[in-house]
């Protein structure tokens, strides 16, 4: 595997060595024999997000990050990752990418705690970059508080990206949210109805929903908010607090709704509070995939 320096320098003397690496990686079909996707999300730090649980720097030391993604990535039945172009650039050099789903995060902009944190712009990726680079789809995050004239600029931006990725024949991901802002703070709303009244506004977005997915939180009364949408749906970790093994029973459940086809999961997997990545990476896959860490 390519070291931390050895990327460095890759960066200042071959940096075209990323564009050739993009046109030779191996592919795979977005979906396996059994539908279902196990993703890994690294997206957060391009927003300012670094901490988990109580510890704020805690994705502060890429080497850290990428070692723990690149265990995550080498574990059976984990198909893939999402990301921002610094991280998944370097994770290519690292050669972890062969056959693997690669999502591109697009909307980095609304830095977590800013003043405008909900004109959320699209930073990142953009759809012609995606296809060009030959990743299988693109992810955007779609806070909507009616209360801040942000979100409208947000909303029609990520109709924009729906659109671009869905002429590309592109999997588009959305994380819809009702959100609201209390002190200057931007809190998104997990309970059933909100998340209900945020799947129908995202599934709106763009010229066509053909290749829409959407990406939800594990709310309450999940089976009356997957009665909202006929969009395959991937369930999101979030930041980890309290009992693993209650978070883990939580997924397990959410994951036998017709709906639900797996998990995108960042800190939970990649910071569990045991230190041990590869076990907690074997747990979320066999909820996904069945079968246990030797299914595949």
């Amino acid at each position: 595997m390519t070291s931390l320096v050895d990327l460095t320098e890759i960066r200042a003397r071959e940096p075209q060595r990323i564009a050739q690496g993009w046109g030779t990686r191996a592919r795979r079909p977005l979906l396996g024999s059994d539908g279902r996707l196990l993703l890994v999300a690294a997206d957060h730090p391009a927003r300012g997000a670094l901490g988990v649980r109580s510890d704020s720097m805690a994705m502060a030391s890429r080497p850290a990050l990428l070692e723990r993604l690149a265990t995550a990535l080498s574990r059976p039945g984990v198909d893939g990752v999402l990301g921002t172009p610094d991280i998944l650039d370097d994770l290519l050099l690292m050669g972890v990418l062969d056959d693997k789903v690669v999502i591109g995060s697009m909307n980095r902009g609304g830095l977590q705690g800013a003043t405008f944190e909900l004109d959320d712009r699209f930073t990142a990726y953009t759809a012609d970059e995606i296809a060009a680079r030959g990743l299988e789809g693109g992810k955007m995050l779609a806070r909507i508080c009616l209360s801040d004239p942000g979100t409208v600029a947000t909303l029609e931006k990520t109709g924009q990206a729906v659109t671009d990725l869905a002429e590309h024949g592109l999997m588009v991901m959305i994380e819809p949210f009702m959100s609201v802002v209390h002190g200057g703070r931007v809190t998104n709303l997990r309970d059933a109805d909100n998340t209900i009244r945020s799947i129908h506004i995202a599934a709106g977005l763009g010229a066509s929903s053909a290749y829409t997915w959407l990406k939800l939180p594990v709310v309450d009364d999940l089976p009356r908010v997957m009665e909202a949408t006929t969009m395959p749906t991937l369930l999101l970790g979030g930041d980890p607090q309290g009992d693993p093994e209650h978070t883990y029973a939580a997924w397990g459940k959410a994951l036998q709704l017709p709906a639900v086809r797996g998990l995108v999961v960042g800190r939970a997997l990649l910071f569990p509070p045991d230190g041990d990545v590869a076990a907690a990476v074997d747990v979320a896959s066999d909820l996904v995939h069945g079968g246990g860490p030797g299914l595949r």
